[in-house]
């Protein structure tokens, strides 16, 4: 899954990630939560909650590198960030977030669910 915010639509710059989406069902609504960025999506589907979690993320790039916020936000949320040659940006271990996140942890203990894998193409900040 490549997520092309607006900002990113301009510009090829940008770093690949490859971070997991967990999909649960709560109260009939399938969602699909992505601990590395605290995102999430819903809908009465895995297809509609992936495509809500799309758009939801497409919003948070556009927003945030608008604002000139999203390495502040992503140190926040716990990644690395190294400032050699072009900047090099690391998620955090899940060990990490079962830790520091309480909507993660909720989800890990009492829900079954599913994990997925996905590439997610990230808008260059400096």
């Amino acid at each position: 899954m490549s997520v092309k915010s607006k900002s990113e639509l301009s510009s090829h710059k940008g770093t690949n990630i490859k971070l997991p989406l967990i999909i649960f069902e709560e109260g009939g609504t399938i969602i699909c939560y992505c601990p590395s960025l605290d995102l999430s999506g819903y809908g009465y589907n895995e297809k509609e909650a992936i495509d809500s979690y799309k758009y939801v993320m497409a919003e948070y790039f556009d927003h945030s590198v608008e604002k000139e916020t999203l390495e502040k936000d992503l140190k926040r949320l716990g990644w690395h960030i190294t400032k050699n040659l072009r900047k090099n940006i690391i998620p955090p271990p899940v060990t990490k977030l079962l830790e520091h996140n309480n909507n993660f942890k909720r989800v890990f203990e009492k829900f079954d669910y599913k994990k997925l894998s996905t590439n997610v193409r990230f808008p260059a900040f400096s």
